[in-house]
Formats: C-alpha cells, sequence, structure tokens
C-alpha cells in the first residue's frame, strides 16, 4: 500500500514540475502515474549498474554525479513513454532530477518511517 501511495505522490511531483517549468512536458495524471512506475522500475534495474560504473567520478565529485544518474534515469524513462512524457533538454532533466530528490527528501522519505 505504502508503495502505491509513493507512485501516487512521485506522480503527483512530476505533475508539478510539468505545471512548473515549460521543458517538462506531461500529457496528464495516468502519464505522470505510469511514467512514476516506469521510473521505479529504472531506478531499480538500471540506476545500480549506472551508480557502479559511474563510482570513481561519484566519488571525486562528493556524489553530485548521482544527480546526473538520476536525470540519466528520467530521460530513459522519457524515451520509454514516448510523447506522453518529453523532457526538453538534459539541463531540463538534471533540475528535475534536484527537485524531485528536494520533494521526495521532505514528503516520501518521512512516510517510511511510520
Amino acid at each position: 500500500m505504502r508503495w502505491i501511495i509513493g507512485l501516487v505522490i512521485n506522480a503527483l511531483i512530476l505533475m508539478g514540475i510539468a505545471y512548473l517549468f515549460d521543458g517538462f512536458h506531461i500529457s496528464g495524471f495516468m502519464a505522470a502515474f505510469i511514467a512514476s512506475l516506469l521510473l521505479s522500475i529504472v531506478n531499480a534495474i538500471v540506476r545500480p549498474i549506472l551508480v557502479v560504473l559511474t563510482l570513481p567520478i561519484t566519488i571525486l565529485t562528493l556524489g553530485f554525479f548521482l544527480f546526473v544518474i538520476s536525470a540519466i534515469t528520467l530521460m530513459l524513462t522519457a524515451a520509454i513513454m514516448g510523447s506522453a512524457f518529453v523532457i526538453d533538454g538534459f539541463g531540463m532533466a538534471i533540475l528535475a532530477a534536484i527537485l524531485i530528490a528536494i520533494i521526495q527528501t521532505f514528503v516520501v522519505k518521512p512516510m517510511r518511517k511510520r
């Protein structure tokens, strides 16, 4: 149940980012929910591989390269979704990854402690 609530919260975060920024487009809540589901799957499968492959640069940048990895997973999710979820450029993906991380820190992670 918590996982589904987390997906809904992530979908709302994606919708909020799409509302605030012109370079981030999502066609509706159902597309945001599917993107949230796909993003969680990509984060579970692809992200650990990318983290291991880029470990030296992640250490050199004191962990800031993880935002680049999050942006890559967002771009991969957008590529899978097609026209329902579009990110206009890698800079927008990095900005969205940073915002998602900040919002999840204050919304989703305290929910997991219960």
